[in-house]
């Protein structure tokens, strides 16, 4: 004759499968959240490239046509030629940039990209006319601390042209949104 399980057994053991069930909601909801925060963080950066996308267009198009050219540059007294050179010493830049902000370099990946970029004079005398433009951007976005980063490559290649490849102590944001 089988025994019947005691009211307060029975209860325990309908507790304990409920709280596994609700512990196994709860890893559940925690994998969504984190697959929508992966998610979020893709789109973002799909986003990014192809807004980046979108202004070498612009870039292209002001490049081959002169009368374009003279929209996208704020820069004085520069020849056609500079203009080009500049607009496309800027598109370098921007995209090397990026491909910190993706995730694609780390802050030691993206020194060593602008500091090759930096011993090219073309780029050295975009740096030296768009000085002015990085004054205004917020101290601690990224931009502003690439850009503080490259006007220390900029003194060094200055002080000692011989050294330009010596890496630096690595001092830059750890992530590539830690400082957007």
């Amino acid at each position: 004759m089988p025994t019947l399980m005691p009211p307060l057994r029975r209860i325990g053991l309908a507790m304990r499968a409920g709280f596994r069930r609700r512990r196994h909601q709860e890893e559940l909801v925690l994998g969504l959240v984190r697959e929508l925060a992966r998610l979020r963080s893709e789109i973002h950066y799909a986003n990014l490239i192809q807004y980046h996308r979108l202004v070498m267009e612009q870039s292209s198009e002001a490049m081959d046509d002169p009368a374009l050219g003279e929209t996208l540059s704020t820069l004085k007294a520069v020849t056609e030629r500079q203009r080009r050179q500049l607009l496309f010493a800027n598109r370098e830049y921007a995209t090397v940039l990026l491909a910190h902000r993706i995730g694609l370099f780390d802050w030691d990946e993206l020194i060593g990209h602008l500091r090759v970029l930096s011993i090219n004079p073309v780029f050295a005398d975009y740096w030296r006319r768009t000085a002015e433009h990085r004054l205004s951007l917020p101290h601690e976005s990224l931009e502003a601390t690439v850009g503080r980063a490259v006007d220390v490559l900029m003194e060094e290649l200055a002080d000692d042209p011989d050294e330009w490849w010596v890496v630096g102590d690595g001092d830059g944001p750890q992530s590539p949104d830690s400082a957007t």
